[in-house]
């Protein structure tokens, strides 16, 4: 334990030196002004890394910022919409509080101090010929800056479903919690946060939140968020415009009962689980100026204290964990590599693909019956403002080769309350996305897509994980067509209306969610106040 706290504060101790910056994470979900900031970088106004995510307020506001010295290039709604969202990112780029701001239930600002408040509520429905489906959620969200250097944040909700709908086995985008044992519904809370410490070219925080690492925009494959929010040490760095550095070291939570630490206390049974930790780098180079190449890598492991190798930012962790746990596959750690290539050098246009290898191995490539190529692909497109104003494109495919984010030991599986940290569909799966989205005038968004995801059989119950065909079979396929009316009328306040139209096969009920079964058409809609 001592160990563990002087690790911490070695690391905290060694950027003491080093001034001015902050960092308040803007929550993945919140995608207002994520999406005008990858149309302004596909149409070459701003230069972004959207590999990484989420963007820190200083961030968003330092972009905001150049867009709106380029003003004389952007259209109409766009101009709008950018100063709507410097009503709320001003704070950061304004020394004092007088300027034309967003409501907020408390904004306090002074030389050394400053802190906004509010309160968070929301309700998402779905109704069709099954049921009537509600996620509601009410809290509240603070953050702030103290001097140039410490920034905090805190967001509080509790959640509550008739139905579950972020369920770990659903292969759906909803997040997921930890559920109270309640057979009829869901109900959960999420504690997101942290505290950092920022300088011109970095910061580091311990935080807990979600993340997102790799190019996409129907889910990630590197890390998604739709896991709950995991507690890590957080650092980010960029010394030079063609070069950042982003790592984490992460506490997950294994749910393995580690039956050797069980008590008893009065007359109850303890259950205590193994400990389970993240660590997870990922560099980007910058050749040129619109290419970002990332590349990096991660390993998950357990039954063992936090070791400071895996605090190491610039570590190969593969070989770490041969160093201390020998080459078996039952003694070693679970280790992961992933690389990225982010291209808006055309302009209007992002092409990109993601790279995620959970084992490969050069001996075994071409023997097909023991080949272990266990990886995920996505590669798509997304075109902004062509061939029209306000109209963007976007395509892309993803591929799970069977056994990618599994794993033989259950404390060392890539997941954190037993939900995957990859890609939604997890393995053995793959998907097609298509959709348009208009943006008739500001804050308002109409969204038309395409989905179709199959899923062949789960395999880690086969004799071998060696050898394993990709999708043998169909075990469970979807295909939705949604369209969805969004408006943000406030910052941080929307209000969305939608029609989906899906059909479900195979294997629904492990799944999917029991009131999509058998009813096609689903009318969404619903409101909130934060994220």
């Amino acid at each position: 334990m001592l160990f563990k706290k002087s690790s911490l504060l070695v690391v905290l101790l060694t950027i003491s030196s080093l001034i001015y910056g902050q960092d308040v994470y803007h929550h993945v979900t919140n995608q207002g002004v994520d999406e005008l900031i990858d149309e302004l970088a596909n149409m070459g106004i701003i230069t972004v890394n959207s590999t990484v995510k989420p963007y820190s307020r200083k961030q968003i506001s330092q972009l905001l910022s150049h867009a709106q010295s380029q003003r004389d290039l952007l259209g109409k709604r766009q101009k709008e919409e950018l100063d709507f969202y410097l009503k709320d990112f001003g704070k950061e780029l304004n020394s004092s509080k007088d300027f034309n701001r967003r409501f907020d239930i408390l904004y306090y600002k002074d030389s050394l101090f400053t802190l906004t408040l509010n309160p968070v509520l929301g309700v998402n429905t779905y109704t069709n010929n099954n049921d009537v489906i509600y996620r509601r959620w009410v809290g509240a969200e603070f953050w702030g800056y103290i001097g140039k250097n410490f920034a905090m944040y805190a967001s509080l909700r509790d959640y509550s479903e008739n139905q579950r709908l972020g369920d770990k086995d659903f292969l759906n985008h909803s997040q997921g919690g930890g559920y109270k044992r309640n057979a009829e519904g869901g109900e959960y809370s999420e504690m997101r946060g942290g505290l950092s410490y920022g300088w011109s070219w970095g910061s580091i925080g311990l935080v807990k939140d979600h993340l997102e690492w790799g190019s996409g925009y129907n889910g990630t494959n590197i890390l998604y968020s739709k896991a709950p929010s995991f507690t890590m040490l957080k650092l980010a760095i960029k010394p030079a415009r063609w070069f950042e550095l982003n790592f984490i070291h992460g506490w997950l939570v294994s749910q393995v009962i580690d039956s050797s630490r069980i008590y008893n206390y009065g007359g109850e049974k303890r259950d205590v689980f193994h400990p389970k930790y993240i660590a997870a780098n990922l560099f980007t180079l910058t050749p040129f100026q619109k290419l970002n190449v990332s590349f990096g890598n991660s390993i998950i492991y357990s039954d063992m204290d936090i070791h400071p190798a895996y605090l190491t930012p610039l570590f190969f962790y593969k070989s770490i964990d041969h160093h201390l746990n020998g080459m078996s596959n039952y003694t070693g750690q679970n280790s992961q590599m992933f690389f990225d290539i982010s291209s808006r050098l055309i302009k209007h246009t992002h092409l990109y693909a993601t790279l995620f290898l959970d084992e490969i191995s050069m001996s075994r490539m071409f023997q097909s019956d023991k080949h272990s190529n266990f990886f995920s692909l996505k590669a798509g497109f997304r075109v902004s403002n062509f061939p029209f104003k306000n109209l963007t494109l976007t395509a892309e495919y993803t591929r799970n080769n069977p056994q990618t984010y599994e794993h033989i030991i259950e404390t060392t599986t890539f997941e954190s309350n037993r939900y995957n940290l990859g890609h939604y569909l997890r393995e053995n799966a793959q998907e097609l996305y298509i959709a348009a989205n208009l943006k008739p005038f500001k804050n308002a968004s109409i969204s038309l897509s395409y989905t179709k995801a199959q899923k062949g059989p789960y395999t880690s119950d086969e004799e071998s994980r060696l050898g394993r065909t990709f999708m043998e079979r169909v075990d469970w396929q979807v295909e939705i067509i949604s369209s969805t009316f969004r408006y943000q009328v406030l910052n941080d306040s929307y209000l969305y209306v939608g029609l989906d139209y899906s059909n479900y096969s195979g294997n629904v009920e492990q799944y999917t969610p029991a009131f999509l079964s058998n009813s096609p058409i689903t009318i969404t809609f619903g409101g909130n106040y934060g994220f």
